[in-house]
């Protein structure tokens, strides 16, 4: 099995240069419902999908190339074959919930795909955060109390982001696996995509209306991507993890700390996510 994974990695990278790049990439955030999104976006019949839902591409392994990116896209013949005898369109994308977050992604991702559009999902940055630590915790990334974790997020991360910044070969564990509230700030970081990709290449979507109206944001996503909308039988929810509540005071102090960037984040939207109630 292994061996056979390997022969067709190899066979992957080696026909790279005959392969597409994506058209659409969800680019976050993490613990936002992306996985289903993804998931929901490729059981359309006008949507290819990638050999692996995460590349990591313009985050962690963009010294590897745009032929190694290519590889694990289907070949431009079986789309060519595909759109000629079913006359129909047909896209591809991938989805690195990494990437929103990364400082060097939105300009790595300008230079290679930049008629790409790029669909975010934003959730509540409380239960962002929180699930965010439970799935750190469940992977084995995370050992200290979750009050204990956002302690030496505030402490330890501003120099990893300093470290990032000097330097695009260096990878910061703790920037990616640690980052809880840093990742739930999300005016900036939608910011540093819009000043290299047109605004208009953007969707920007609301993971609670998802998970309450998959059939209603589904749409909004295929009208987006310029699919004709196909609602499927059972929206599944992926990736979902099970975990205590939060403590009570612990939510009410994130919910006051997060409230002056959820504002900004509003009035830049020109919508009101009620994520402060």
């Amino acid at each position: 099995m292994m061996m056979s994974t390997r022969l067709s990695r190899a066979y992957r990278i080696l026909t790279g240069w005959a392969r597409l790049l994506p058209d659409f990439i969800i680019i976050g955030a993490q613990r936002c419902g992306t996985t289903s999104l993804y998931n929901y976006l490729v059981r359309h019949p006008n949507v290819m999908s990638a050999f692996s839902k995460e590349v990591h591409f313009f985050d962690r392994y963009f010294r590897r190339g745009i032929v190694w990116y290519r590889s694990f896209f289907p070949l431009w013949v079986s789309r060519w074959y595909v759109e000629r005898t079913s006359r129909r369109r047909v896209l591809v994308g991938e989805s690195t919930p990494y990437y929103l977050f990364h400082p060097h992604a939105p300009r790595r991702a300008y230079g290679v795909v930049p008629q790409a559009k790029l669909i975010v999902l934003l959730r509540n940055p409380v239960d962002r955060a929180y699930s965010h630590y439970n799935h750190e915790v469940k992977i084995g990334a995370e050992t200290l109390p979750f009050e204990n974790a956002l302690e030496r997020e505030q402490e330890v991360l501003p120099l990893e982001m300093l470290k990032l910044l000097d330097d695009e070969d260096y990878y910061s564990f703790h920037h990616q696996h640690h980052s809880y509230l840093s990742r739930g700030i999300y005016l900036p970081q939608l910011q540093a995509w819009t000043r290299v990709f047109p605004r208009d290449q953007m969707l920007i979507l609301n993971s609670e209306s998802l998970y309450r109206s998959p059939s209603v944001v589904m749409e909004r996503a295929h009208r987006f991507l310029g699919l004709p909308h196909q609602a499927v039988s059972e929206y599944e929810r992926y990736n979902r993890i099970h975990y205590q509540s939060m403590n009570a005071i612990t939510r009410a102090r994130l919910v006051d700390y997060f409230r002056p960037y959820n504002q900004a984040l509003y009035e830049y939207l020109g919508t009101d996510f009620g994520w402060d109630e």
